[in-house]
């Protein structure tokens, strides 16, 4: 499914749970920002039901790059790295500003370090947890605001639609009895629809002076970094039922209701 101006984006329905049900096509939708959305793309945005917009950015990416939203669409901005501080997901701008000095910082396994820092501030930080909360409970009817409360579609992205996009993916996938080796193989494929689209970045890095191996690191996905937040997960919370319950405050009947609303039968 291709959007123009959106690569990486894709529905994640036709997902199978363990209840034998399926996340319903045409109801969860992730990818990148929509600062480049062409008419068209807002055409056939439209036209697969998606009605409400989940903004995961910092307010300083918002203003930067604001998302182009065809008519009759809502937003909820939900920062979920507001505590971050410089972590990678919402610091892509100076990861292009002097290529030179960065291929320095990040070589020797210190783009590793970086992000895999970046994925257990996903899973921990009170930000995350606030704003991963929010995003389950709009999806049931609960998220304090107009648009929680509209049918249609959902779309949910950052930047990049690939760490906070992903884990927000994950979570919700795992959460709804998807099996962890479908869920990574989802997780793994913004490195097939997103990185081609990147390569005026590698070579315009190449052209200042940067190594374009130091950017692989931060601008893909590797399963490195998922396992990180679920170990975090596991030490934190116990489980992913944990997360949900003790992390986010979610009840039983919260998850029941969220089931009910983006599954169907198979």
């Amino acid at each position: 499914m291709e959007i123009p101006g959106l690569p990486n984006f894709r529905d994640l329905g036709g997902h199978r749970t363990s209840e034998g049900t399926v996340i319903a096509p045409g109801t969860l939708f992730r990818s990148v920002d929509l600062s480049r959305l062409e008419p068209a793309g807002g055409q056939s945005l439209g036209e697969l039901g998606i009605t409400r917009i989940v903004d995961l950015r910092t307010t300083a990416e918002i203003e930067k790059r604001p998302d182009r939203l065809p008519g009759g669409m809502s937003t909820r901005h939900l920062d979920v790295l507001a505590d971050a501080g410089a972590a990678a997901g919402a610091q892509m701008a100076e990861v292009l500003a002097d290529p030179r000095r960065l291929s320095t910082a990040l070589h020797g396994g210190a783009a590793r370090e970086w992000m895999t820092a970046t994925y257990r501030d996903l899973v921990s930080l009170p930000s995350a947890l606030r704003g991963y909360r929010d995003f389950l409970l709009s999806l049931i009817g609960d998220g304090g605001d107009d648009s929680a409360e509209s049918s249609g579609g959902v779309l949910f992205h950052c930047t990049t639609g690939k760490d906070r996009t992903g884990w927000a993916a994950a979570s919700l996938m795992l959460l709804l009895g998807v099996d962890e080796d479908t869920v990574t193989e989802d997780y793994l494929r913004t490195n097939t629809d997103l990185l081609p689209t990147l390569q005026p970045l590698f070579d315009r890095f190449a052209a200042d002076g940067g190594d374009p191996e130091a950017l692989l690191p931060v601008l893909g996905v590797r399963e490195e970094y998922l396992h990180t937040a679920l170990d975090e997960v596991r030490l934190r919370f116990g489980g992913i039922r944990g997360y949900a319950t003790t992390g986010l405050g979610l009840s039983d009947g919260d998850l029941d209701r969220l089931v009910a609303a983006v599954t169907v039968d198979a």
